[in-house]
């Protein structure tokens, strides 16, 4: 991922690839076939959505906890447009 994108969303995916390596990791190897009915079985999916989520608000907090709070200046062509207004 780079750092210099503006970015206006965040999207992240677990792969059936991710959990096989996942699973070998834990010394539990899968299938490509036996991670995809892993994933379709049991609302493992969505558990797995709800828990990513989660853990996405949880450092969004934290990381905004460690920042200065953030004050709204005016872009570089809306100074003088306040000042055609006023």
């Amino acid at each position: 991922m780079t750092e210099k994108k503006k970015r206006q969303k965040v999207t992240a995916e677990i792969t059936a690839a991710h959990l096989t390596e996942f699973a070998s990791d834990l010394k539990h190897p899968m299938t490509h076939e036996q991670a995809v009915a892993f994933l379709n079985n049991e609302g493992h999916a969505y558990e797995m959505w709800k828990w990513m989520m989660q853990a996405g608000e949880e450092y969004i907090k934290f990381a905004l906890q460690k920042q200065p709070k953030f004050t709204s200046r005016p872009r570089a062509g809306d100074a003088d447009q306040l000042r055609m207004i006023v």
